[in-house]
């Protein structure tokens, strides 16, 4: 994604605000998919937050799932990337390294538990990504699924994932509110 001369303004004013203690993303991280990232997560909570709790036992777009799966789905996404950009960095508690995401399990959790486990998810992997050194961008990550794909291609894994979640909730979202960037990749 393409940032803007008011996306890097709004930036810097930000890092200004925070003062020298707070956290950034690496010089080298792809600035632009974790903005594609974010804002798809922004977007997804937001279609999240329309919801009733009553509304979260509705069938959503996917096949035999209901809201429920749809967030504990996109919610395990960012933890189990959370687990493994973190493993890459320092190694894994051993609770980390036995845990496996129970999509049905979690489905079964009251809906407040749901809303929480989004959006602690999504902060965690917004701290992982923050932590990533310089070279860690260029290296490479086994995610849960046993995949390896190069780190710089995480956010954007991320991204998709968010935003299709969201018109998976089948509350209005629709493939027009995603960024063309998104659609096509």
């Amino acid at each position: 994604m393409f940032q803007t001369e008011t996306d890097e303004a709004a930036r810097e004013a930000l890092r200004a605000r925070q003062g020298k203690g707070a956290r950034y993303d690496a010089a080298n991280a792809p600035a632009g998919d974790l903005l594609f990232a974010r804002r798809g997560a922004a977007f997804f909570a937001r279609k999240l937050n329309e919801l009733s709790d009553a509304d979260f036992d509705a069938p959503s777009l996917r096949e035999g799932w209901s809201r429920r799966h749809v967030v504990a789905h996109v919610s395990y996404q960012a933890r189990a990337m959370a687990i493994a950009l973190k493993g890459m960095r320092e190694g894994l508690t051993e609770e980390e390294a036995q845990w496996r995401p129970d999509v049905m399990l979690a489905a079964t959790l009251p809906v407040r538990a749901l809303r929480y486990l989004y959006e602690h998810s999504d902060v965690h992997l917004n701290v992982e990504f923050r932590d990533l050194r310089p070279e860690d961008w260029d290296g490479e990550v086994t995610l849960a699924e046993g995949v390896s794909v190069p780190v710089r291609k995480t956010p954007l894994l991320r991204a998709r994932d968010v935003w299709f979640g969201a018109i998976d909730l089948a509350n209005g979202a629709t493939l027009k509110d995603l960024p063309a960037d998104i659609r096509g990749a």
